[in-house]
């Protein structure tokens, strides 16, 4: 059974509540002192802590998404590695697609009427990053009146481990975006789902880690190409926006600054503005000043020519850390008269999926006016 399996989380509740129900049981058979009973009153007590932590922590995983499998948990997840893509002179082409799915909760099993989510595996043809993906086709893609038009696209982004399916059945992407073009509130658009750590377990802040994993330019280049050449996406700059939350919400921004000839729009929720180092980065910069300078996005406004670009920042009054400092950023961009900035304030809401599910329906219609079909 799989970690995020729902028989999982229910064997999990189950045998806590059995040991809650054993001490209760037990306990009078247990109240003498010697140092057997002790020991099971002890071990009881231990039990039944763990399996209600562990209860807890398998319905947060259930909830938030955090990891994806038993080897992710435990660090060895051994398919999305660094590889050489081998067949990069030709063969399979840079994209995959590894099977096909209906939208979670679109009642339709056609295409042409409900879109369709294909999981993809999509091979760097620079820097020989290879990484799992969700894409969302929608409904118009497989129309016939539609068969020569090309869409918009948006790159989306998890937080940091976080599961890129998390993007499509619990933060509800596919879905949000069926429901408000249907409304006529944005247009159709194509989304590609995936997490910003293309070396994992590794956070690479998508970075260009100097003799490591070059995850700025898998994004920034890999990427639109694998999806371009498979896809019938737009491909001028105005065709193509980034999103993402937290760890993605800071890669968005960063990208889109970085790359405004790629992406013309981006979009961070409840995101931070300079690349963290810890030990789960490892060392980004390898003393490359001008490297980490880039990364930071205060030293960017201030030192750089303002990108022809459009962002979009999100935060909350009471529940995020972020708050002060994007209005700060907000305030250091509008000085550029360059780059365009909007954002969404919520009065609370913490860092979690539940805020998150707030800010995605106007950040999709934000990202949609500002894109392309051509």
């Amino acid at each position: 059974m799989g970690l995020t399996s729902n028989k999982v989380l229910v064997l999990a509740v189950v045998f806590a509540a059995m040991l809650f129900v054993a001490t209760v049981w037990l306990w009078p058979r247990l109240a003498r002192q010697n140092w057997r009973a002790v020991s099971g009153r002890v071990g009881l007590l231990l039990a039944t802590q763990l399996a209600l932590f562990a209860s807890l922590g398998v319905a947060a995983n259930q909830a938030f998404g955090f990891y994806a499998s038993w080897a992710d948990l435990f660090g060895r997840e051994t398919d999305q590695g660094v590889v050489v893509d081998h067949s990069a002179g030709g063969g399979g082409g840079p994209l995959q697609v590894l099977s096909t799915s209906t939208v979670p909760g679109v009642h339709s099993s056609r295409p042409q009427a409900a879109g369709q989510v294909q999981k993809v595996a999509i091979a760097g043809r620079k820097t020989h990053l290879t990484t799992p993906a969700y894409v969302y086709l929608p409904p118009e893609y497989f129309q016939p009146q539609y068969r020569t038009r090309t869409f918009p696209a948006a790159v989306v982004l998890t937080g940091y481990p976080g599961t890129a399916k998390a993007l499509v059945d619990k933060l509800d992407y596919p879905r949000t975006v069926q429901e408000l073009a249907k409304d006529g509130r944005m247009q159709p658009m194509i989304l590609v789902m995936l997490r910003p750590t293309v070396a994992p377990p590794r956070d690479t802040e998508c970075v260009d880690v100097p003799g490591g994993p070059q995850a700025e330019t898998f994004f920034a280049k890999d990427l639109p190409d694998a999806v371009l050449a498979h896809y019938r996406v737009g491909k001028r700059p105005g065709s193509w926006g980034i999103i993402g939350d937290s760890t993605g919400g800071y890669c968005a921004l960063k990208i889109a600054m970085h790359h405004p000839n790629v992406y013309a729009a981006g979009a961070g929720l409840s995101p931070y503005y300079k690349a963290p180092t810890d030990p789960t980065t490892g060392d980004l910069f390898h003393g490359d000043k001008n490297l980490k300078n880039r990364s930071d996005l205060w030293w960017l406004l201030k030192h750089e020519p303002a990108p022809d670009t459009s962002l979009l920042v999100t935060s909350s009054k009471v529940g995020e850390h972020n708050y002060k400092d994007t209005l700060k950023f907000i305030k250091r961009v509008q000085a550029t008269n360059l780059t365009r900035i909007s954002s969404i304030i919520l009065d609370s809401g913490g860092h979690n999926f539940n805020t998150w599910r707030r800010e995605i329906p106007p950040t999709l219609q934000w990202i949609s006016g500002r894109l392309t079909d051509r």
